[in-house]
């Protein structure tokens, strides 16, 4: 017996159509692959059933069958790019989580080193200037 699927899909005049079980493909998943070919053909999703979502493809343009299966291939190539980021994402989450926590919350010592540094910018201005009185440029004398 063999452990593989076929990918099955039915071909029209300039378009494709296949239907994915959700179990197989989150809905999330389908709808992030249909995003990545809207510049390239329609998209359009249906609920054939329970747990199916129906996808057909049409070319903005003429095209045979042989360009239609390959988008119909890259498609589902497409799919398992987009299940694999929802579960790195999913596994991950915690982690990231954490350093956001981490970055946004936590005394770090880069909002200190940004304080010091404005606190030193102002005790060089009030050395050049005791009184804090601004000059104008035009009146610098420094100018030529």
């Amino acid at each position: 017996m063999s452990d593989t699927v076929d990918f099955d899909y039915q071909l029209a005049a300039n378009e494709v159509s296949f239907s994915l079980d959700e179990t197989l493909y989150p809905v999330d998943a389908v709808y992030g692959a249909a995003y990545l070919f809207v510049d390239r053909c329609y998209v359009f999703l249906t609920r054939d059933a329970e747990s199916k979502v129906g996808v057909r493809l049409r070319s903005k343009h003429d095209s045979d069958d042989s360009k239609m299966e390959g988008l119909a291939g890259e498609f589902a190539n497409e799919l398992l790019n987009q299940v694999l980021r929802q579960r790195i994402g999913e596994s991950t989450a915690k982690i990231r989580e954490f350093y956001m926590q981490r970055a946004f919350f936590s005394g770090t010592p880069a909002t200190s080193t940004i304080d010091a540094l404005l606190a030193e910018l102002d005790e060089e201005e009030l050395a050049d200037d005791p009184l804090e009185i601004s000059v104008p440029w035009e009146e610098d004398g420094s100018s030529a």
